[in-house]
């Protein structure tokens, strides 16, 4: 299939789910939005159309939605357009950013106003992502290792079981958040290269969809023609906003596979590493030291999260010693039972 012909596809793609979410939003004022979106959207492959007949290419006669979009459309339909803006974004549904908007942020008025609410809240994904990791790595090493001395209390089969959980598990974490930032980078890379190209052939067709969504918001017609025209003056601050406002992407957490893979690695290492050291270091009493030194753990990232909750930080943090405690204690009395059932 020709890039015209996939572009031809993709924006009757576009309007067959714009309508679906319409059909979802009726009544509403975002029916009316998603309706417009529909018909620019039809508009936009009409002129890929023509570019297709130009070159003397074999002419589309219908369009027929495939699976993956009848799937969504019933999703959207089930779940309602606000829980599937992520899959709709993805599928070059425009106008998603309507649903992660809050009240206190109001719609930008003026051009320099573009993109500012989306440049917080970077460095607290990273420190929660970070405080989970380690919390990640601290309960399932100390329940592996508490396992293993109940089981097996000498302290080199201890150590080489705590040491190869935390290899293993830091190893997974790692190559698990490098695809899965990867993926998620390449898709957001795919949309706004599409965004690019669309707005190098149609920029006015582009500008009209923007000053929709701006309309949508609240804006007056007239104020939203007016920044949408003065967006499209910078090719690049226009590509910025289209990404932000009509895909619901931000250009600027993007993020680095590898710096997410190191930084779910060294977590989760830091978390692991803690109820093993006592044994690392062969301390008497390494399996006591051991259980000190995670109950304070566990206590202190329960404290941690409680940035992210809003809870009071003592009652997290005994409410992760709680879970934490009780996975440890599950696995040490577990591994007695199946230490002493295979020497019998």
């Amino acid at each position: 299939m020709s890039s015209a012909h996939s572009s031809w596809r993709e924006e009757k793609q576009s309007a067959w789910l714009y309508r679906v979410v319409a059909e979802c939003e009726r009544g509403t004022p975002r029916e009316a939005l998603f309706k417009e979106l529909a018909q620019a959207a039809d508009e936009q492959a009409d002129i890929w159309l023509a570019a297709i007949a130009q070159n003397g290419g074999e002419v589309p006669t219908a369009f027929r939605p495939d699976l993956r979009t009848r799937a969504v459309a019933r999703l959207t339909r089930v779940f309602r357009p606000r829980a599937m803006r992520g899959i709709l974004a993805a599928m070059k549904v425009r106008g998603m950013v309507l649903y992660t908007q809050t009240p206190p942020h109001g719609t930008p008025l003026k051009v320099d106003d573009i993109g500012k609410r989306h440049q917080n809240g970077a460095a607290g994904n990273v420190l929660r992502a970070g405080v989970f990791g380690v919390n990640d790595g601290l309960v399932s090493n100390a329940a592996l290792i508490y396992g293993v001395a109940g089981a097996a209390p000498e302290p080199a089969v201890i150590v080489l079981t705590g040491v190869a959980g935390l290899l293993a598990g830091a190893f997974s974490m790692a190559s698990g958040e490098y695809i899965s930032v990867r993926s998620q980078r390449e898709m957001f890379e795919y949309q706004i290269g599409l965004e690019r190209a669309e707005l190098e052939r149609y920029p006015r067709e582009e500008a009209a969809e923007l000053a929709l969504i701006y309309a949508a918001k609240g804006m007056s017609t007239d104020e939203a023609r007016r920044l949408a025209d003065t967006l499209m003056q910078d090719p690049e601050r226009a590509l910025d906003t289209l990404a932000r406002e009509e895909l619901g992407l931000n250009p600027d957490e993007l993020g680095s596979p590898w710096v997410a893979a190191a930084s779910s690695f060294t977590a989760f290492t830091a978390g692991a590493a803690l109820p093993l050291l006592p044994f690392l270091f062969g301390h008497g009493n390494a399996l006591a030291i051991s259980i000190a030194l995670t109950a304070l753990g566990l206590f202190a990232v329960g404290a941690c999260m409680s940035l992210f909750t809003g809870r009071h930080a003592a009652l997290s943090g005994l409410r992760m010693l709680g879970i934490g405690g009780a996975a440890g204690l599950a696995t040490y009395f577990i591994g007695t039972w199946l230490g002493v059932s295979l020497v019998s």
